[in-house]
């Protein structure tokens, strides 16, 4: 297997295909397709190696399989929009090609997200000999695989699983997202939940906080949040009790979040202007930077990782396993923020584990149930290496504390 089409030119798309175009003895054949024509080409001219490029929609799983047909991928990476998942899936299926992506399925008119859907495909993708490769950014995806390593290699027993996203990056703008705007806003304003002694437990939108201490970022304010890998591995981390998603926001973003609802610009339904229907978010997104706009002057840090706690050899540990990427190391290497690095990074290096074949199966997989060593080892490779970190009793004590 040497040959891969990504399906998506956004910021996170243009990394993928960047990075594959920077391991040429891997990926002998590239080709990237996005509705929007133009986003190709400037990738293309961006790339340190040759790439083709289509025009596609991809809600239009008609036209998926026909691209498919004609440049005959081993592999389709999805870093299109979460609603076309299932459309792509399909496409994969009536072509026999394998599928990757970094984000679960949404239907476009309910915010909200879960694995439901994509799982129901198991049986398709086993009796056609296919792997379905799901949430292989970093969170989900590396986050994913840090408690995979956590499970196998630190702990006898895993207890509870908190998983902490900080960018505390400046881009210099008033307001804007990091990766797509609409994804980013009905992630954000949706209710939160978290798992614990084996119930989901639903809370309001952004209602809890505590300051939590990034590897060199420092303390900063976090908030609880609902996120996707939590449903996958509460499934696949035994003997798990509690899992939670932590993220920051600056008072800045909060500010202009608050008053973007208040007037409903982040509403998801159709609303009747000058004769015709509008989705208020999906205008929202057009006002907005594009994230890959962001790169040029960004600076400071990612600072993502997995706090966990258990039990070895019969005493309790914690452990931090953690990522720092820095903003401006990014936009040097591939024109890229590092949020847009970190997402586009690891779809990278899981095909490289497919490709090499240190990925198989039959079925549909959520990573962490892939062996996590050879992901790790290429990780660090391709760019983004990764630290443990075993805590002291004191240390994280506003976060234990919650």
């Amino acid at each position: 297997m040497d040959s891969v089409l990504i399906i998506g030119a956004g910021a996170a798309g243009a990394v993928v295909a960047k990075k594959c175009g920077l391991n040429r003895d891997i990926f002998k054949h590239i080709h990237l397709a996005s509705r929007t024509l133009s986003k190709c080409e400037k990738i293309q001219k961006e790339c340190a190696s040759p790439i083709t490029i289509s025009q596609l929609d991809a809600d239009d799983s008609t036209q998926t399989i026909a691209l498919i047909n004609r440049i005959k991928p081993h592999l389709v990476i999805n870093m299109a929009l979460p609603y076309q998942d299932l459309a792509i899936m399909d496409a994969c299926l009536a072509t026999g090609v394998h599928y990757m992506d970094t984000a679960n399925y949404e239907p476009k008119d309910v915010a909200k997200f879960e694995y439901s859907w994509q799982w129901a495909y198991q049986e398709r993708f086993r009796e056609k000999g296919l792997i379905a490769i799901l949430g292989c950014g970093f969170d989900p995806g590396v986050t994913n695989i840090f408690c995979a390593h956590a499970q196998e290699v630190l702990f006898d027993e895993i207890h509870t699983i908190d998983i902490i996203d900080c960018n505390d990056g400046n881009h210099g703008k008033a307001f804007a997202t990091n990766f797509n705007p609409e994804i980013n806003l009905r992630e954000v304003t949706q209710r939160g939940k978290y798992w614990k002694n084996g119930e989901w437990i639903d809370i309001d939108p952004l209602s809890i906080a505590c300051m939590i201490d990034y590897p060199e970022v420092g303390a900063r304010k976090s908030y609880l949040i609902y996120h996707e890998e939590e449903e996958s591995l509460v499934q696949n981390i035994k003997g798990l009790k509690q899992i939670r998603f932590w993220m920051t926001f600056s008072d800045n973003y909060i500010k202009h979040l608050d008053v973007l609802q208040n007037i409903g610009m982040t509403r998801i339904d159709p609303v009747r202007f000058q004769g015709i229907d509008i989705i208020p978010i999906e205008f929202l997104k057009a006002l907005l930077p594009e994230p890959s706009s962001l790169a040029e002057n960004y600076s400071g840090k990612t600072s993502i990782g997995c706090i966990i706690q258990g039990i070895k050899d019969g005493k309790q540990v914690r452990h931090l396993i953690y990522n720092v990427c820095d903003h401006a190391m990014c936009n040097k290497e591939v024109q890229a923020q590092a949020v847009s690095y970190t997402t586009g990074v690891p779809p990278v290096v899981g095909a490289i584990m497919l490709f090499q074949g240190h990925w198989q199966g039959n079925g549909v997989f959520n990573v962490e149930q892939l062996p996590a060593q050879p992901f790790l080892a290429e990780l660090t490779k391709q760019g983004l290496p990764w630290h443990i970190w075993e805590l002291k009793e004191a240390e994280q004590a506003a976060l234990f504390a919650v």
